[in-house]
């Protein structure tokens, strides 16, 4: 192997390899412990690979404080190259809730409490929301957010993630729970912000 390096760097072969743009391969972690989170991000980042970590997860408005916590409990562990997320789903009749506080709606009154909400006040409005928060070797944080709007329906389709059951995106009458994953990852609120994210990879490397 040692002769064969010697060779290629005689003939001046190893520095053209470089001056013609191949790239070495970045690794980069995604911290979720959300099997489905994660197969609609490989398909998106086919080099991400998962960490799953238990984050604590403040209760918070505001996503990019909920991130930078989370990324303060990841880099406890050494990390770096990595990044987390929070997900919000807001409607318009509700002022912004749940926005990132969908988990504990959905643990308290569900699909069919939100839907009936929406329905109570004639305002089906909604938009689907993700923020990334990417972690980088050199100790900075970069955010990326996608956000696709919509309109709250009646609960149907997998339970794969729970409020995908009662979100369609406009333009469509199918929730996200009624498309493949193939659909959904055409036009979803993380494929937007994966999309910003993989741009910013590119970047950087």
């Amino acid at each position: 192997m040692e002769k064969y390096n010697l060779m290629l760097a005689c003939f001046g072969i190893d520095n053209k390899i470089r001056r013609i743009g191949v790239k070495s391969r970045m690794q980069i972690y995604y911290v979720t412990g959300n099997h489905e989170k994660f197969k609609e991000t490989k398909l998106i980042i086919p080099e991400v690979e998962q960490l799953e970590l238990d984050l604590p997860e403040i209760q918070e408005l505001n996503s990019i404080k909920i991130i930078e916590a989370k990324i303060i409990e990841a880099k406890k562990q050494g990390l770096s190259g990595f990044f987390v997320d929070d997900a919000s789903l807001v409607l318009e009749a509700m002022n912004g809730l749940p926005g990132p506080l969908i988990k504990w709606f959905m643990k308290t009154i569900g699909n069919e409490g939100l839907y009936q909400i929406a329905k109570s006040f004639n305002n089906f409005k909604a938009t689907a929301k993700l923020v990334i928060g990417y972690f980088d070797k050199e100790g900075n944080t970069h955010f990326f957010e996608g956000q696709v709007e919509g309109k709250i329906l009646e609960p149907r389709g997998d339970t794969r993630f729970a409020w995908d059951r009662i979100f369609s995106p406009n333009g469509y009458e199918k929730t996200f729970a009624e498309m493949t994953i193939e659909e959904k990852n055409k036009i979803s609120h993380r494929r937007i912000a994966l999309e910003k994210l993989k741009a910013y990879l590119e970047i950087e490397r």
